[in-house]
């Protein structure tokens, strides 16, 4: 099994549900629940800033509309992404990567960044993220772990900064995804919580690769695929589950 520097739980885009995702705010929440792991959705501006965002709109997180990789790092850098979850977050700022690497290189935390494309800037956006880790990390520990759903945005990292690790998304089980999976240099698969078994850990297990779900938010679930063996749990409930060996459970 590769080398894995990351520990088993891991806040989905910074707290789950408890903050405005994939915000500051997000990651502090969750670090206040003793998380040590961190995963967050990055993407381009139009000027080729990566930054913050899940979705390829404004619309759900923001008070602005249309597509958000269309708009300059100026412009995204000024919209409110926190106060569509309430008036304590209001105000609070889509985040560039530059600064959520500062945030979790300073306090010694784990990163998994989903490379999260705009439309048709997959290899792009996989290049770009891929260039921007090997400037902000510089060989630190733990370095980022660059996941997509997409594999020719994890092509487009693996050209530009081959070092790093790299783990495939699944949310289907697709003809071909382990080839895929391997010819891509992974040494991870993440898949939606219901795909993992035990015949699926077996496999990741022979080939030398680690096994993690998302996002996984009941404890039945969780007890279920811990004792399988799992090497990593994506979870909202960062309120429900104790970030440490052993997960102990609300």
């Amino acid at each position: 099994m590769n080398d894995w520097p990351y520990p088993l739980w891991i806040a989905h885009r910074g707290a789950g549900r408890l903050a405005p995702e994939n915000t500051l705010a997000a990651f502090r929440v969750g670090a206040g629940y003793g998380y040590r792991a961190f995963e967050c959705d990055v993407k381009l501006s139009a000027d080729g800033v990566p930054f913050l965002l899940h979705d390829d709109t404004l619309d759900r997180t923001t008070p602005e509309r249309g597509i958000a990789g269309e708009r300059s790092w100026h412009e995204l850098s000024r919209l409110d992404a926190g106060g569509w979850q309430g008036r304590p977050f209001a105000g609070e700022p889509l985040p560039s990567l530059d600064a959520i690497a500062a945030y979790v290189r300073r306090n010694g935390f784990a990163l998994n960044i989903e490379i999260k494309p705009t439309t048709g800037l997959e290899r792009a956006t996989g290049e770009a993220v891929g260039q921007a880790c090997l400037r902000l990390w510089q060989g630190e520990a733990p370095p980022p772990l660059l996941s997509s759903f997409q594999p020719e945005a994890l092509a487009g990292a693996k050209a530009t900064a081959p070092g790093l690790r790299r783990a495939l998304l699944l949310e289907t089980l697709w003809p071909g995804w382990f080839e895929r999976a391997q010819a891509l240099g992974c040494v991870a698969v993440v898949t939606d919580y219901a795909l993992m078994d035990a015949a699926l850990i077996a496999q990741l297990h022979g080939a030398g690769l680690r096994a993690l779900c998302y996002t996984v938010n009941d404890p039945p679930e969780a007890r279920r695929l811990l004792a399988l063996g799992i090497d990593g749990l994506i979870t909202d409930a960062v309120n429900r589950f104790a970030p440490a060996p052993g997960a102990l459970f609300d």
